[in-house]
This record gives C-alpha cells, sequence and structure tokens, in this order.
C-alpha cells in the first residue's frame, strides 16, 4: 500500500477518533516508517491500521452495489456498521473476505496484505472470520467437540486421526469456553442449544481460529434481551485482543458497545462518528432513522 494512502485513511480516522496523550500513537507509541522489514504472511499494523478500503466500487448488472467506498479500522477497534437495506454492507464484507472481486479500488489487510491478490479461503487463513447472521454449527455434535474441529491444525485425514488434544490446545479451549458463556454447557449437543448459545458458539469457533480480524453480520438478531446483553459483554472483551466488524439494526445494542459508527448509504459512507453524532445527522435521519 501507498504511503499517501496510509496517511488519508490516518487522517479520516483521526477526525472522529479520541485525542491520544502526547507521545502515544495508535500504533504503540511507535514512529511507523515504511522501511520496516516485513515478515511474509505478518499483518503489520505498525501504521495503525488493519484494514484498509479505497475507492472500491461493485457493479451487478449495471446496479452500483458498492460506490467509490473508503473505509479503515484501526487495530483492535470495535467498529459498527448500519445503514438501511441494500446499503452494501454485506457486499462491503463479500469483498473484504474474497466472495465478490471488485470492479475497482484497493483492499489491504495490514499495509503490506493485499486481499485482492488471495482467494476466499486463504483470507480466512490470514486471519480474518467471518460471522453470518444466521447461526452455522455442527448440531449432532456437543459444545466441545464443535471447539475442537475449530481448532487450527492440520487438516489432513491422517493428521486427524492421530490428533490429540494437548495442553494449550486444551487452557485455549477453556478460555474460549469462559469467553462464549458456555463452559456450563461443555457437553451439551449443540443443536439443543438455544438461538444465542449458538450464535456465541459459532463466535467460539471463530475465536479458535485466533482471527486478528471479524466481520459480525446481525449478531443479535432473534436474541432474548438477556442473549442480548450477554453478546454485548462478550464483544466488549473481545475489543482491543481483536478487530471487531459488526453489521447491526439494534440501536441499543450499538450503543452499548460502540465508539464508532459507519452509516453506509446507496454504496459509500454516507456519515462517521459517535451513535449521538451520526444520529444527529439530518442526512442520516433522512435516508434511515426517520423523523
Amino acid at each position: 500500500m501507498t504511503p499517501d494512502l496510509m496517511e488519508a485513511g490516518a487522517q479520516r480516522l483521526q477526525k472522529i477518533a479520541p485525542v491520544l496523550p502526547p507521545g502515544q500513537t495508535e500504533s504503540g507509541g511507535r514512529a511507523a516508517g515504511f522501511s520496516r522489514i516485513h515478515t511474509p504472511g505478518e499483518v503489520d499494523v505498525t501504521h495503525g491500521r488493519i484494514l484498509y478500503l479505497e475507492d472500491v466500487n461493485v457493479s451487478f448488472d449495471g446496479f452500483k452495489a458498492i460506490n467509490s467506498l473508503s473505509l479503515d479500522i484501526a487495530p483492535g477497534e470495535l467498529r459498527c456498521i448500519i445503514g438501511p437495506n441494500g446499503a452494501g454492507k454485506t457486499t462491503m464484507m463479500d469483498i473484504i473476505t474474497g466472495k465478490t472481486r471488485p470492479d475497482s479500488g484497493t483492499v489491504f489487510f495490514g499495509s503490506t496484505i493485499n486481499l485482492l491478490d488471495y482467494r476466499e479461503a486463504e483470507i480466512a487463513q490470514l486471519g480474518i472470520g467471518r460471522k453470518f447472521q444466521k447461526p452455522t454449527v455442527f448440531e449432532q455434535l456437543t459444545v466441545f467437540e464443535n471447539l475442537e474441529l475449530a481448532l487450527k491444525t492440520n487438516k489432513g485425514v491422517a493428521a486427524s486421526m492421530l490428533f490429540r488434544l494437548d495442553s494449550a490446545a486444551s487452557d485455549r479451549l477453556a478460555e474460549i469456553l469462559h469467553t462464549i458463556h458456555l463452559a456450563d454447557s461443555v457437553t451439551r449437543q449443540a443443536g439443543l442449544l438455544s438461538h444465542g448459545q449458538k450464535q456465541w458458539l459459532e463466535i467460539g469457533m471463530l475465536l479458535m481460529q485466533d482471527p486478528k480480524l471479524l466481520l459480525l453480520d446481525e449478531p443479535v438478531a432473534g436474541m432474548t434481551d438477556d442473549e442480548t446483553a450477554r453478546t454485548a459483554e462478550l464483544f466488549l472483551t473481545l475489543k482491543g485482543k481483536h478487530s471487531l466488524m459488526v453489521v447491526e439494526h439494534d440501536m441499543s445494542f450499538i450503543r452499548t458497545i460502540s465508539d464508532i459508527v459507519t452509516v453506509l448509504c446507496d454504496g459509500s459512507v454516507l456519515a462517521q462518528g459517535t451513535l449521538d453524532q451520526v444520529q444527529a445527522d439530518e442526512r442520516v435521519i433522512e435516508v434511515y432513522l426517520g423523523r
């Protein structure tokens, strides 16, 4: 990625981000330099951005689903994405994960990994996990078995037959069970879990892959109030350890978890800021929130 693109993204986020203490930077106080030696496969976030989209465009049969979209996310940030149906939210996530190829534009993971050079499965291996709205778990298996299957290991036939859970993996699995509020349901069949618990289990399966960036599509849709509150706790626990992009319509949930909210409309960014700022924006009121 070119220095001017990275600098432009940094300037956009700085306009709405809290002021950092003197001498502290989003890259941990380091002076970011483009001469830094890059390790292949490593996500370079020394410039303070883990995801960067610049002037991205996608059309489907003449319909412009994404229109000159530019957006960037900092490491450890929890970004909420809102907007009316057809705003381009799902298409944007499709582009990031390699499911859809843009007609033009730049999409970088860190400052050195051009996601347009990778296929969908390769992008997942790079450290980008995606959760769709409907939970996808192995319902005939237990919670423990679902998480064990999600471990980042060699999935070949021979390796799978010989696989044994070591102490490090066991500790990791126990940690994830506690994080997703399912430590008391470890032997329970996944198909018997509530809708919310299935959502948590799928998030746990993603976490077993140790992703650096999580894309979450309407994660609290269909949840009870209690499950929604516990999901907010979960996301706030993950914030800082992982970068999260959360697409959601539940404004109460967004208020609980968000620092920065991006509003998409007609495939581009309409507004960005705190939830109070975007809710007060006349353009957002007109196209999304209603009067």
